[in-house]
């Protein structure tokens, strides 16, 4: 194997939660996510040599997985079958891994049902990107993305209330 390919799976392995959290938000089901992740690796391969260490890593990755999400729903014109829950990301086993399993799995609903953009800005926030670095990232300014922000929570808030989940 080459160098090149051998740092590359190596940087992938150390930042795939990335890739899951990403294939999650966007797509619904199990089987949908895995396409994502696939996509999301293969535009990364073949961009990785645009990749000059100007910045980190996995900031460039953000960057890429996000906009190849976005661009993967709209070619394929996916619809989101919003009520179907995955038997799969429900655990069988008791207690709090349960309830916080059901929690998260209520939270990524309801995140699949905002705009893309929308998406987009609350990966970047649960990841600790500051209001600049979401805004450089989305190509818009920090008082924008702060904005964007701040109306994107309301309207996670105002889904996940009217799944009954919340007060």
């Amino acid at each position: 194997m080459k160098e090149k390919e051998k740092e590359f799976l190596t940087r992938i392995e150390n930042h795939k939660g990335i890739l899951y959290k990403v294939s999650k938000m966007y797509m619904d089901n199990h089987d949908d996510q895995q396409d994502l992740l696939q996509e999301i690796v293969c535009q990364l391969w073949k961009s990785y040599d645009t990749f000059r260490n100007e910045s980190q890593f996995s900031t460039w990755m953000y960057r890429v997985a996000v906009n190849t999400a976005i661009v993967f729903l709209r070619k394929e014109k996916r619809k989101v079958d919003k009520y179907e829950i995955a038997s799969e990301n429900i655990k069988d086993d008791e207690g709090d891994s349960h309830i916080k399993e059901s929690q998260l799995d209520h939270f990524y609903k309801a995140v699949q049902k905002l705009e893309k953009i929308d998406k987009a800005i609350i990966f970047y926030q649960l990841e600790g990107f500051s209001h600049k670095e979401i805004g450089e990232n989305l190509g818009i300014s920090e008082g924008n993305a702060r904005v964007k922000l701040n109306r994107a929570k309301e309207k996670l808030k105002e889904i996940i209330k009217n799944q009954g989940y919340g007060s």
